[in-house]
């Protein structure tokens, strides 16, 4: 099975289509701890939960999501003419979750969403131009500048951004997840891998878009290993690769993108010829999610790894 991944987001990555082989159930696993909430708030308002993005609401204000339940996670939430606001989501708050924003005049907040919501790169980054103009100690919008221009091949302009960012805010760990993705895209290894490293650190050990960057490149090693037949190589850094990409896929819980992580990690242990490691990681995104479109495509790579192994026995 190849699976190939564009660009993390985060969005993280897109999904890749492979071919559905409809097989027979696979036996219930028992289901990770999740809780159920609703966020109601405006109408197309992005929700974020400890930095990841868990989508908009609908038309009517409401965002049905998936977390974990135990420890304090960080809520935000923005919507266009509204001032964001970040809160705490606390261990027993489930069901219905009531957001309420206050409209904004700030000129540079504006300008930041605007820019949020701008497909053209170019304008987007002139926007977030603006709103740094207006607010110089702006760093969600040098953060969001470097993403942009990171897309547009930019990537001493991004670095130059990220170096604004984390001046304004020390320990700023999704800043040094998207250094150490900039980094990666300019074939500097070390230095992403540093980079992702430090932001773990800094998120305090979560900090799953670093966690997948890590898991990306550790894939890409193990590839590159294996056009130079060194075998050995291959396994060690598709178990690497397997190793931050299990922490990424615990941390994103319900998040969208924890389709494409779970597959990409059943993939690597699928290269490494850890086939039972492979179904057990394909078994729990089903406990998780048995009803997305994505589940009968995971239900077939079970049924071809055991295929597989009875094979090989």
């Amino acid at each position: 099975m190849q699976v190939q991944v564009n660009k993390f987001f985060f969005g993280l990555f897109l999904f890749c289509g492979l071919a559905i082989i409809f097989a027979a159930p696979v036996k219930a696993q028992k289901t990770l701890p999740l809780r159920n909430i609703t966020i109601i708030c405006e109408p197309n308002a992005a929700v974020w939960i400890d930095d990841v993005n868990y989508g908009k609401t609908d038309a009517n204000g409401k965002l049905a999501l998936k977390t974990f339940p135990t420890g304090v996670h960080k809520l935000r939430v923005r919507a266009s003419g509204f001032k964001e606001i970040t809160q705490s989501l606390l261990p027993t708050q489930k069901g219905d979750l009531k957001v309420s924003l206050v409209k904004t005049t700030d000129q540079a907040e504006l300008y930041f969403q605007q820019a949020a919501a701008e497909s053209d790169k170019m304008k987007a980054a002139e926007l977030y131009e603006k709103a740094i103009k207006l607010r110089p100690k702006f760093a969600e919008a040098e953060l969001e500048r470097a993403r942009v221009l990171l897309d547009l091949g930019d990537t001493a302009g991004a670095l130059k951004a990220i170096a604004a960012a984390r001046k304004v805010r020390l320990g700023y760990a999704e800043a040094s997840a998207v250094e150490g993705r900039i980094y990666k895209a300019d074939d500097q290894e070390d230095k992403a891998i540093a980079s992702f490293k430090r932001a773990v650190t800094e998120g305090k050990g979560v900090q799953p878009e670093a966690l997948t960057g890590l898991g990306l490149l550790y894939r890409e090693r193990a590839e590159n290993s294996v056009a130079a037949n060194d075998f050995k190589a291959e396994k060690e850094n598709y178990l690497l690769a397997a190793t931050e990409l299990k922490k990424a896929a615990a941390q994103l819980a319900g998040a969208p993108d924890a389709t494409t992580i779970y597959q990409l990690l059943g993939d690597s242990y699928e290269r490494a010829k850890m086939y039972q490691e492979a179904i057990k990681v394909y078994r729990e995104f089903l406990s998780l999610f048995p009803d997305v479109d994505e589940a009968e495509t995971f239900r077939s790579f079970i049924v071809q790894l055991q295929k597989r192994i009875k094979a090989e026995q």
